[in-house]
């Protein structure tokens, strides 16, 4: 097969399987616009709608998912879960959809979170195995494209059907299940990763641990967990109150209107997918990574900084709408999707990104809980100065720790790391080079 082809076909697995960023984004922008109207169909407390997105594809669904996901990636293939999780998903989007009674919703809400759980790091293990080793950033870049265009469309959507009131908010439910059943037909024909069709060879013969045990058993890994935690756990519990309560933020400034509210976040996730094609993508492989993950960092700190610290007007909502939507691009998810598959070897790569999703989600889904409630009591000062000290915690960690693997194969950072290449062979049969793959 020609290099050129290869190439395109390397590029058609990568937006397959980064479709599940999008439909992960898509299922928690769906529930941020429709939480309201559920609230008042319902006729539920804000204790109940935080236990909405507590449990959902935002929060400790998602944690749930990712720890089943994760192990079973490593051990039955990265194909085993991007090709069934989706039909978990595609069910409880359904249900979502017909919804008419809170518990279905629950029901609902948890099967997505425990589907897009699974799926999204078989996502960035999937991507990150298959792509170049001058290319990683990019290609993993296309997760985080996608996972910002779910928003985009979403809120749009959100905006164009806003006449509608609850059935608007089923349809945004109805186009997820669409786009699902587009993406599982879409995969059925992709390949399993190269490196992990390696790497089987090696455990089946007794030379590797994999999963869990392999993962806590090396010192380099715990070390790797706790940089990851401190990157993406921190950052990610600020943006999961972004992107699910955001509207109510809005509200609490003083933009009532529903429509100003989406639009505003129309405006961010725009912003985002601006930065991630024109910042990340294009160069995350080619300049200093610390110094464009601090960039990013600082971009999302000012942001809240304006909510805090300025007035509620139109201009100040704007400015936090620019700078935490290009900050976003290039911000810690960008980077932590490609870290955490750098990281850790084959045998432990899904299920380190399992273990690192569901502590974050866990975070997330503990703050969404109170977060309602803390907002409406206590107002934006106090819940963004709280976001605030999350952020520069992640901020730190990530700029002061950042490893230094760009442009190396995976093969080579695992050489550096483990003092050995941990996903091949023992005995090199079967082995194949980074290169040879492409």
């Amino acid at each position: 097969m020609a290099l050129g082809a290869r190439r395109t076909t390397g590029w058609k697995a990568t937006v397959a399987v980064a479709m599940s960023n999008y439909i992960e984004a898509g299922s928690i922008i769906a529930i941020a616009v429709s939480l309201t109207n559920w609230q008042d169909r319902f006729g539920v407390s804000d204790t109940a709608v935080g236990l909405l997105a507590a449990l959902s594809a935002n929060a400790f669904g998602a944690a749930v998912g990712a720890a089943l996901g994760g192990p079973l990636c490593d051990r039955l293939g990265r194909k085993f879960i991007y090709t069934y999780d989706l039909v978990l998903y595609m069910v409880g989007v359904l249900l979502a959809t017909f919804a008419v009674s809170y518990s279905m919703l629950l029901v609902a809400f948890v099967l997505t979170g425990i589907a897009v759980g699974a799926g999204v790091p078989a996502s960035w293990t999937y991507i990150a195995e298959e792509a170049p080793a001058d290319q990683r950033a990019r290609r993993v870049g296309t997760a985080q494209l996608a996972w910002s265009l779910g928003p985009v469309v979403g809120f749009a959507l959100a905006v164009a059907l806003g006449g509608l009131g609850l059935l608007g908010n089923r349809l945004i439910f109805a186009h997820l299940f669409v786009v699902a059943a587009v993406t599982w037909w879409v995969r059925q024909g992709l390949p399993e990763s190269a490196i992990w069709k390696d790497d089987r060879a090696a455990t089946a013969a007794g030379s590797r641990p994999g999963g869990l045990r392999g993962l806590f058993s090396r010192r380099a890994n715990l070390t790797a967990l706790l940089f990851l935690f401190g990157v993406y756990a921190f950052w990610n519990t600020v943006a999961g109150q972004a992107g699910i309560f955001m509207p109510r933020v809005y509200e609490a400034a003083g933009v009532q209107s529903a429509t100003e509210q989406n639009l505003l976040q129309v405006l961010v996730w725009a912003c985002t997918c601006l930065a991630t094609v024109l910042g990340f993508m294009r160069y995350g492989d080619r300049v200093s990574r610390r110094l464009l993950y601090a960039l990013g960092a600082v971009l999302g700190i000012a942001a809240w900084a304006l909510l805090v610290f300025a007035d509620g007007t139109l201009p100040t909502l704007l400015g936090y709408a620019l700078l935490w939507g290009l900050g976003a691009g290039i911000g810690a998810q960008a980077f932590y999707s490609v870290w955490t598959s750098e990281l850790f070897a084959t045998p432990n790569r899904a299920s380190a990104q399992g273990v690192l999703f569901f502590a974050a989600r866990c975070a997330v889904g503990v703050l969404s809980y109170w977060f309602p409630s803390l907002l409406r009591q206590q107002g934006v000062p106090f819940v963004g100065t709280l976001m605030i000290a999350l952020l520069v915690v992640a901020a730190v960690v990530g700029t002061v720790f950042a490893p230094r693997t760009q442009g190396r194969s995976l093969q080579q950072i695992e050489r550096e790391r483990y003092g050995e290449v941990v996903d091949l062979p023992a005995d090199g049969a079967g082995a194949t080079t980074d290169s040879a793959r492409r």
